[in-house]
C-alpha cells in the first residue's frame, strides 16, 4: 500500500468506498444542478459544466467524506493546485498569490 493512503490513518479500502459514493453522487440531480450553476467554488470563475470537476473540500486522504456538504464543483486548475490541502491550507495558498 502507498503511504499516500495512510496520510491521516485513512486506509485504501475506505478511500475506495468514498470514491464510489462520489461516483454515485456525480450521477445525481443534485450534482447536475451544481454543474449548471457553472461557478468554481474556489476562484469564482464562470465556466461551462464540462470545465468543472468534483472536489472534496476536506480531501479523502485527510479524512474527508463524499457527502453533499463536502463536495463542490471547481475548475480543473483549482482542483489540480489544491490536491490534498485542507481548507485553511488552501486559503493560505490563495492569500500568498494575492501578495
Amino acid at each position: 500500500m502507498s503511504d499516500f493512503f495512510h496520510f491521516d490513518g485513512i486506509d485504501e479500502a475506505e478511500i475506495r468506498r468514498e470514491k464510489d459514493k462520489a461516483r454515485k453522487l456525480r450521477k445525481s440531480r443534485w450534482w447536475q444542478q451544481k454543474l449548471a450553476i457553472g461557478v468554481c467554488y474556489y476562484c469564482g470563475r464562470l465556466l461551462g459544466p464540462k470545465d468543472l470537476t468534483m472536489d472534496h473540500i476536506v480531501p479523502l486522504a485527510r479524512g474527508g467524506r463524499s457527502t453533499k456538504e463536502n463536495l463542490v464543483a471547481c475548475c480543473k486548475d483549482c482542483n489540480n493546485k489544491k490536491k490534498t490541502l485542507l481548507p485553511i491550507e488552501w486559503e493560505e495558498y490563495m492569500g500568498s498569490l494575492n501578495k
